[in-house]
């Protein structure tokens, strides 16, 4: 409680331009918290930091042991932007890294396992939280799946849905459980919580055999097509996004758009009324709506499903 108390004096001390906090035991200097990242609602970094600071028990357990890419934004989200995938040498003694092995080069991925890291990553102007589909347990063993269901310009959110529902009448039929989540921009994403039994290559071939069901069952509405005028009026089915080491936007992830959207879990049974709107979570309300309606991905922690049907070639 102690060092919750600290961090909230300093949010009301916007002058402020070097702050010293405590968080679990852990110092560490917070900076630049009048600095405007969504400027078109008046929000700065001290939001951005307070709200990774409240929503860390209901992030936390997803990005438990995940290598992170650290997406900064250094001058808010209508400056420039890049990706770091190797933890700085500045970083403090105590956030975890692990070295990951790529084509000969090692990175070391920061992992976040405590609310402190988290609160440094937002420091870092790191508005999205972008993790790897398998823990540093068994880091070529993915323990999660994703689609990633993004609509060519000008396709309606309704549409977004309708694949959605699709999807997951599919992954029911091979016995799997998909957990849906707004992508925080204009699409939608699809996790499906994996027994860790394949690799990255195997759990992206079996993602490839269900969209290509999907494409034949629904091919006025959905497209593998990576060309994006290729796929004008279609709903995109990335199933590539399973590759090792991609990353995409986490549970309760911030987006970088105007409004500062949530990548939100939803219920399948809100997915059915065809009346949400992808904009319509974010930081402002995320809190009133966890609150009200728990975390709907708790499930997908306790939730272990197995792809043999579609990883074994010789089963139908």
């Amino acid at each position: 409680m102690k060092s919750r108390i600290e961090l909230k004096k300093v949010m009301t001390m916007p002058e402020a331009k070097r702050e010293l906090v405590t968080i679990q035991g852990r110092e560490l200097t917070i900076t630049n918290l009048d600095k405007p990242i969504w400027p078109d609602l008046g929000l700065t970094k001290a939001h951005l930091i307070k709200y990774y600071l409240d929503m860390a028990p209901y992030i936390l357990p997803y990005i438990h042991n995940r290598p992170l890419v650290m997406k900064r934004y250094p001058d808010g989200i209508t400056g420039d932007y890049f990706y770091q995938k190797e933890c700085p040498d500045y970083a403090p003694e105590w956030v975890k890294t692990y070295p990951v092995l790529h084509t000969g080069k090692t990175i070391n991925y920061i992992v976040c396992n405590e609310t402190a890291t988290l609160v440094w990553l937002a420091n870092q102007g790191c508005v999205e939280i972008h993790g790897w589909l398998s823990r540093i347990d068994d880091i070529d063993y993915p323990d999660l799946a994703v689609f990633d269901l993004d609509p060519a310009e000008g396709v309606d959110f309704s549409e977004v849905l309708q694949v959605a529902l699709l999807v997951r009448d599919l992954l029911k039929q091979f016995g799997l459980t998909g957990f849906p989540k707004t992508s925080g921009s204009r699409g939608l994403h699809i996790f499906i919580p994996l027994d860790g039994q394949y690799t990255f290559v195997e759990v992206t071939g079996a993602m490839k055999k269900l969209a290509e069901i999907i494409v034949r069952a629904y091919p006025g509405g959905v497209s593998l097509e990576r060309s994006i005028p290729k796929r004008r009026g279609k709903v995109y089915l990335d199933y590539l996004q399973n590759g090792r080491g991609k990353t995409m936007a986490f549970i309760y992830s911030l987006r970088p758009l105007p409004g500062a959207p949530v990548s939100t879990p939803l219920t399948w049974a809100e997915l059915e009324t065809k009346c949400l709107k992808p904009e319509q979570f974010n930081l402002v309300n995320i809190l009133d709506r966890v609150s009200k309606c728990g975390d709907l991905f708790a499930g997908l922690l306790l939730t272990q499903s197995n792809i043999d049907l579609l990883v074994e070639k010789d089963k139908p």
